[in-house]
C-alpha cells in the first residue's frame, strides 16, 4: 500500500470525523467525485465541507483493501448524530496529488470492491 495513498485517506477520515470544515476542504481534490445514498457526481471542496457539516457523519475505518496505487477500499463503521446505531459501509477512495479525488460510499464491502476493480480496469484500458 502506498504511504501517500494511506496518508491522504487517513487525513480525509480525520478531517471528516473531527467535523473540521476547512481541513475537510483541503483534504480533497477539486473536484471530488462522490457517491452516496443521496446522489453521485463531482462537487467542489467547499460543497464537500458543507456535506461534512450537514451530515455529521463519523466513519471509523475497520479494514483496508488496496486495489491499485491510487485506489483503496476501506470498510467502515458509520454513525450519524440522529441515530445511535452503527452501520457497516465501505468506501472506494481514489487519491491523486496527496488528496482524495473520489469517495464512493457503498452499502457493503463486496459492492465497493466490485466497483473498485471495475474502476481500476477502466483506467488501465485508457
Amino acid at each position: 500500500m502506498s504511504t501517500s495513498l494511506e496518508a491522504a485517506i487517513n487525513e480525509w477520515h480525520a478531517s471528516v470525523n473531527d467535523g473540521d470544515l476547512a481541513r475537510s476542504a483541503r483534504a480533497v481534490g477539486d473536484p471530488i467525485v462522490v457517491l452516496g445514498p443521496k446522489g453521485a457526481g463531482p462537487i467542489t471542496p467547499e460543497q464537500f465541507s458543507q456535506w461534512v457539516e450537514r451530515s455529521g457523519i463519523r466513519l471509523l475505518p475497520r479494514s483496508w483493501h488496496p486495489v491499485s496505487e491510487r485506489l483503496m477500499v476501506v470498510e467502515e463503521d458509520a454513525t450519524w448524530p440522529e441515530s445511535e446505531a452503527t452501520s457497516r459501509v465501505a468506501t472506494v477512495f481514489r487519491v491523486a496529488g496527496g488528496k482524495v479525488t473520489a469517495a464512493l460510499r457503498l452499502p457493503d464491502l463486496r459492492a465497493a470492491l466490485d466497483l473498485a476493480y471495475i474502476c481500476r480496469e477502466m483506467a488501465a484500458s485508457e
